[in-house]
């Protein structure tokens, strides 16, 4: 019987218990109230009895239900002590009598008409728990088009074939090809995964069907196998199709029998069933499933076979041209004044995804208004862009003249040993002004982009990140919570040093992997012997770090003081502006220590 059928049976039994409950209600009514009449004393029934006038008397328990013989009903009640029937027998009225009649039994009529109500409010809410809960989107919603995805070119490029079999499936089959029936997408998170499902099922002008992982799941096993069979019940009435599954990670997570407990099971059943569904389609059934993750490394290898999802298509952030496409499509409705060039913002947002650079425009518009200005400036994506990535301003928050001469040695020790190291990115800006759960930001923008970095890149950023509770160190003497976040970023730079990226003497080119297993089995990929190793080779290579940065900023402590208090007087300083004051003029003069020392 399916979930639709359970559903009308439910809801006509409880349709029948209330009808039920109401009949019982009104026949108990009628039967108390049917043989009632004028009420009168006892007196003057006995009265009417000797008198012959009474012909059928009724009694139960104490009370007297009569009929005269003139048709006429009454009413009483017998009272203590009295002894009515060898009378009635004496004059020959016909009577009879039963135990005392049962009041109407209104309260169980209640509770049958409350567990009634229960059930049909249970029903609505849970009535449709093995239902889908798929948005569909029919072909005239599908507005989306690959015109509006921009900095996806390669993605665009390999999910063309997908379009075409959607459009004719029959000219794929005609040559004896098999399209796939899934399509991975697979990218950090804001990179436009969703937009490109939405403009291929837009371009191929197809219903689309969305729903996202963690929506097949509930408390009740079952229920998610139940919906994943609905989702593919549906799709097939409506192919050609898409059925795209965002976050697909949150049910497709590798199996491990170690692991129990009700949440594994049904996930394991709601996986199943996917996999079942996904393996029966007929060959070139004209349903394609779409899934976007960003954790492909925890999916279950049966998933990600062939016959399944055929296809891993990455989504990745998007490059300088990218992200300058991307900047267009979303400033399209902005007006811009005539001075911004948005390959200037392209250039300098490097690691921005999509979600990232439409805030950055959205943000710059919402300053220009606030500024009751006709067009968005230049100078309103530059603050946009500081917002984004460094956060909101907290101008309310006033800092004590301690705190602000601690904040500005702290991003002073960090912008002096960018300067001073080779290989750091650039410093874009420094400010000590308060900005979301920072007291102070120091922001480096690499001038192009980097996919791989080295490991003196690596050390170099470590030394970044020392700097700032270096400076402190050797200014007060003492250390603040202040570098929390530095050491977190910096520790695990240094962990994944040593076991993933081999770049550890002590190990060598041995890549451990994570500390735990990705299959849910929670064990280590080494001995504990290992881990202790490893845990010295980190402490070495930060340790290692600091040493130097220390020794770096000793060495240079009139820049630092030079740029500290500059900071403390305008607290924000841009590139131009630190160059002048360590007394650098080209970019290549800031991986020269001497020239900051003779400064």
């Amino acid at each position: 019987m399916t979930s639709t059928s359970k559903k009308k049976l439910l809801i006509i039994v409880a349709a029948l218990g209330i009808v039920a409950g109401s009949c019982y209600g009104i026949y108990a009514w009628k039967d108390a109230h049917s043989d009632q009449g004028k009420q009168i004393s006892y007196t003057a029934f006995m009265e009417k009895v000797n008198a012959g006038g009474i012909a059928k008397v009724k009694i139960a328990g104490d009370q007297i239900n009569a009929v005269g013989k003139s048709g006429e009903k009454f009413q009483l009640f017998l009272p203590a002590g009295a002894e009515l029937a060898d009378t009635l027998v004496a004059k020959k009225i016909d009577f009879s009598s039963n135990p005392a009649a049962s009041e109407p039994k209104w309260f169980e009529i209640s509770i049958i008409l409350l567990v009634a109500l229960f059930l049909v409010m249970v029903l609505k809410r849970y009535g449709g728990v093995g239902r889908s809960k798929a948005r569909i989107i029919d072909c005239s919603e599908s507005l989306t088009r690959f015109n509006d995805v921009a900095g996806a070119e390669e993605a665009k490029a390999e999910l063309l074939d997908t379009v075409e079999f959607l459009k004719d499936p029959a000219k794929f089959s005609a040559l004896g090809g098999k399209m796939p029936t899934g399509v991975l997408l697979v990218g950090p998170p804001g990179t436009g995964k969703t937009l490109l499902a939405r403009a291929v099922a837009g371009e191929a002008d197809v219903p689309f069907f969305s729903i996202s992982g963690s929506e097949f799941v509930e408390m009740y096993v079952g229920v998610g196998a139940s919906r994943v069979r609905d989702l593919f019940a549906q799709a097939k009435k409506a192919a050609p199709c898409i059925v795209f599954i965002d976050e697909i990670d949150a049910v497709g997570r590798k199996r491990d029998a170690a692991v129990g407990g009700g949440a594994s099971d049904e996930r394991d059943q709601t996986l199943n069933q996917l996999l079942v569904e996904m393996d029966g389609f007929a060959v070139n059934s004209g349903i394609v499933v779409l899934a976007a993750t960003n954790r492909p490394e925890i999916l279950d290898a049966a998933l990600l076979r062939s016959g399944r999802f055929d296809r891993e298509v990455t989504v990745g952030a998007p490059d300088i041209r990218g992200r300058e496409a991307i900047l267009k499509v979303h400033s399209k409705n902005v007006p811009l004044s005539p001075e911004v060039d948005l390959m200037v913002i392209a250039r300098g947002t490097p690691g921005m995804s999509g979600a990232d650079l439409a805030n950055v425009v959205n943000e710059a518009a919402i300053l220009a208004a606030r500024s009751n200005k006709d067009f968005v400036e230049m100078l309103d994506f530059d603050n946009a862009k500081d917002k984004v990535l460094m956060g909101a301003e907290k101008k309310s928050m006033v800092l004590s003249d301690k705190s602000k001469l601690s904040t500005a040695y702290h991003e002073a020790g960090h912008v002096l040993v960018a300067k001073l190291v080779p290989g750091c990115d650039p410093v874009h800006k420094v400010s000590i002004i308060p900005r979301g759960r920072a007291m102070g930001v120091t922001l480096q923008i690499p001038e192009e982009d980097i996919y791989c970095y080295t490991k003196e890149m690596l050390l170099a950023h470590l030394k970044v990140l020392m700097g700032g509770r270096a400076a402190e160190e050797i200014i007060f003497h003492t250390t603040t919570t202040g570098a929390g976040n530095d050491l977190a970023r910096a520790t695990d730079t240094a962990r994944k040093m040593v076991s993933e990226w081999g770049m550890s003497r002590a190990f060598g080119p041995v890549a451990f992997g994570h500390q735990e297993n990705t299959d849910g089995g929670g064990k280590k990929g080494f001995s504990d012997s290992t881990a202790l190793e490893m845990d010295n080779e980190i402490r070495s290579i930060v340790t290692t770090c600091y040493a130097d940065v220390r020794t770096l900023l000793e060495e240079n402590l009139d820049a630092l003081e030079r740029l500290t208090q500059e900071l403390v007087v305008k607290e924000t300083l841009d590139a131009a502006e630190i160059d002048t004051i360590l007394g650098l003029t080209t970019a290549d003069d800031a991986a020269n220590a001497s020239c900051c020392a003779a400064a």
